[in-house]
């Protein structure tokens, strides 16, 4: 498989990170675009062109000419950053016929103005982070609670998932690109590898989950995963002009069933 605008992307903000080039707010109450258009500076800048699309579209930067998309999601630190929300849409590499990938940046959580650096940046393919494609997200409702029986209740799902500072090591402080392994990158003679990252299918997966209203308890059903041991490869790089080390994948750990939504994440 051949990805056309991911390598020239990384390079990109590789390039605008080294000569300091800075995150921009908008406004006081700019919380969360403003990262996501400091990325969208960045693919301008390479000549690719991308959708005008409306805010929270999946992926962020919809690719004009490829079947390619970049997702963003920026960081906070100190705060939380083990997992993300993915906001309903399962984070995956490929969605409606194109290839994801996920764009992660880290920026100071306190700063002086409306200017404030990138700390460092991860681009990861989808499937570093969820590897099955075929399940389809859908929201549901359905009435008859309360006393009056008239009442309805949402069932809208919010999936989270670990970001890739959660499963790799040599990513903090540096700019570092994460593709599937064989992958032909165009530009990728800009790049140099440092690092191989494997990934296992669980032996189970979620299937079914049933929430009873009498003692608030959420249940989950686990079956066989069909591609239970399956391995799974991908290749870390870095700009060919960067110094920094090797990438790893951390010791696998088990994330907590049922974290706290509300609660942040011990920083690395």
């Amino acid at each position: 498989m051949t990805n056309v605008t991911v390598a020239s992307v990384f390079i990109s903000c590789y390039d605008a990170m080294q000569r300091g080039e800075l995150i921009r707010r908008r406004t006081r109450r700019d919380k969360e675009f403003h990262f996501q258009d400091w990325v969208g500076d960045r693919i301008t800048e390479t000549g690719f062109s991308w959708e005008v699309t409306k805010r929270n579209k999946y992926p962020d930067y919809v690719m004009t000419d490829y079947l390619e998309g970049f997702e963003v999601k920026g960081l906070e630190t100190p705060g939380r950053q083990a997992d993300f929300d993915c906001n309903s849409q399962l984070a995956t590499g490929m969605h409606e016929g194109r290839s994801v990938y996920y764009i992660f940046g880290r920026y100071p959580k306190r700063f002086e103005g409306d200017q404030f650096p990138v700390l460092d940046l991860v681009i990861c393919h989808g499937d570093f982070l969820n590897a099955h494609h075929d399940y389809v997200h859908k929201n549901d409702s359905f009435r008859d609670f309360g006393s009056y029986g008239d009442i309805l209740v949402r069932d809208r799902k919010m999936y989270v998932a670990p970001t890739p500072y959660a499963l790799a090591d040599g990513l903090n402080s540096n700019c570092t690109l994460i593709a599937p392994k064989g992958e032909v990158l165009d530009g990728a003679d800009s790049l140099r590898e440092v690092g191989s990252l494997i990934r296992a299918d669980a032996d189970k997966i979620a299937a079914k989950y049933t929430f009873d209203f009498r003692d608030n308890s959420l249940r989950t059903e686990l079956t066989d995963n069909p591609t239970a041991g399956f391995t799974r490869a991908f290749t870390a790089f870095r700009a060919k002009s960067d110094p920094a080390g090797e990438v790893g994948m951390k010791p696998v750990r088990r994330i907590p069933r049922q974290p706290l939504l509300d609660e942040n994440d011990e920083p690395f």
